[in-house]
């Protein structure tokens, strides 16, 4: 078997397919090749001095447990740290200020009026045709609908601008008149279908976990949100690689895969030829590609056109972040809580600020501040073209005025992300299902990572535990 790419989720199926196959006693050889230097793909994390620095993510949800769980089988979990307990908050820039985002507020969903009314952040007949969800008639679109367009029906247009549009941004760099909601928050669509009001339904799923004891203090520590390592999210990579290794893997940096052969079939059975840059070849029976989709298509083309064709439809959003670690002494009060986040309605270059070492204290120390600034995304790219010495200059520039900071920091560096984010706009779950009939005929093959069923680390873990599932079953039937 040979897994091609190194990222969260291909050491996750790594993993996930020698704990699986061991269960099922299956006897395995695994190959996974990655192209770059190290490890964890787009989870990279630098230290200079005693700044922990993340160039990708810097956390992960721990309300999707696959991450927590893998965590936990790899002895990490005294790793684990939450968020300050000492910071509380996030902030939204809206109308020439920093605002907090209001108490009570639940996935995008409100669900107390008086933290709203003294935030400022919407007008009061912003609030109240939000409030409006509760009498608005639910509705049953046809097909598939963007995250604009259902959360304007649902909440008005001012919510969406000031308060939703701004959150989703954060997490998926991308314009939420183009995404799918289907692909992205489904949950939405079965609380507007079962309640008819999404206030409604967030209340009510409160109450039954609450009532089921889902809400109770569990064994384990109690998590935030959202939760990091404490050496940085590097230290997930390193062990998973660590462990897949020792459990007998062969671990292949720097080598890159340039096209895929199917060669031959024999008794039913398919084996593949893997060509390499360096002239090398890996031959194997199950093969797992665990890259961009761009990246996946043109290997794919030649055995399969309307395969490629899907995954080429699949976007990517370019982005980069760019750190900055001040003297503590030179911010001022409005650097507080965990950090903010800018509408697109306010036509600025940042999507989004965290106060880095506030949010998780061991990332700087004491006497320093550690800021990470986030920028790009679909249809703000323009500052992107920027070099790196002139785009510090225009983050420096957007902190001065959202957030009153002056200083000269005493470090800065940025992280580019050439098509880093993929897009799930609208038709994304009918272009996985037509992807997954043109590639049935080609048994042994498969496809993971986030360009499919969810971006975040604990969805790449998951998917990549879910692909080993699908092999292991392909080789029971093969054997039987």
């Amino acid at each position: 078997m040979a897994i091609v790419g190194g990222g969260i989720a291909g050491l996750a199926t790594a993993f996930a397919l020698q704990e699986q196959a061991g269960q099922a006693e299956f006897p395995l050889s695994l190959t996974v090749i990655e192209a770059a230097a190290s490890w964890g793909g787009k989870i990279a994390t630098h230290r200079v001095g005693d700044l922990v620095i993340e160039r990708g993510p810097d956390s992960f949800l721990s309300q999707k447990p696959a991450g927590l769980e893998l965590c936990a089988k790899l002895g990490l979990s005294d790793r684990i740290v939450n968020t300050n307990p000492s910071e509380k908050g996030a902030f939204v820039y809206s109308r020439g200020k920093l605002r907090q985002l209001p108490e009570g507020l639940v996935l995008f969903v409100p669900s107390k009026l008086g933290p709203f009314l003294r935030s400022g952040l919407l007008s009061l007949p912003g609030i109240m045709r939000m409030g409006a969800d509760l009498a608005l008639p639910r509705q049953h679109v046809k097909g598939d609908e963007s995250l604009a367009s259902f959360f304007r029906r649902r909440f008005g247009a001012e919510a969406f601008d000031r308060l939703i549009e701004p959150l989703m941004a954060g997490i998926y760099a991308g314009d939420a008149e183009q995404m799918s909601l289907r692909a992205t928050f489904p949950r939405f669509i079965e609380l507007e279908r079962k309640h008819g009001s999404l206030i409604r339904g967030m209340l009510a799923s409160r109450r039954k976990a609450a009532f089921s004891g889902q809400a109770a203090p569990s064994a384990g520590p109690r998590r935030t949100m959202f939760v990091t390592l404490k050496d940085g999210m590097d230290e997930l990579t390193r062990a998973l690689a660590g462990r897949v290794e020792q459990d007998g893997a062969g671990l292949q940096l720097g080598r890159r895969v340039t096209a895929l052969r199917a060669p031959s079939v024999r008794s039913k059975v398919w084996t593949y030829d893997l060509m390499l840059e360096d002239g090398g070849v890996v031959t194997a029976d199950v093969v797992v590609l665990a890259v961009p989709a761009y990246v996946a298509a043109p290997l794919i083309r030649p055995h399969s056109r309307p395969a490629a064709e899907k995954l080429e439809a699949i976007p990517y959003a370019t982005t980069a972040t760019a750190s900055l670690a001040y003297a503590a002494k030179d911010l001022g009060p409005q650097v507080r809580g965990f950090g903010f986040v800018v509408p697109r309605a306010e036509q600025r270059d940042l999507i989004a600020a965290t106060w880095t070492s506030l949010k998780w204290p061991h990332r700087a120390p004491p006497s320093q501040t550690l800021i990470r600034c986030y920028l790009g995304g679909v249809g703000r790219e323009q500052s992107l073209a920027l070099n790196d010495e002139a785009l510090l200059g225009r983050v420096k520039e957007e902190l001065r005025a959202l957030a009153g900071i002056t200083a000269e920091p005493a470090y800065a560096e940025v992280s580019r992300w050439d098509r880093g984010m993929p897009q799930y706009t609208i038709g994304h779950p009918s272009r996985l299902e037509a992807l997954q009939v043109a590639l049935n005929p080609y048994k042994g093959l498969y496809l993971t990572g986030a360009a499919y069923r969810g971006v975040g680390i604990p969805d790449c873990i998951k998917d990549g535990s879910d692909t080993a599932a699908h092999i292991v079953r392909y080789l029971t039937e093969r054997r039987a």
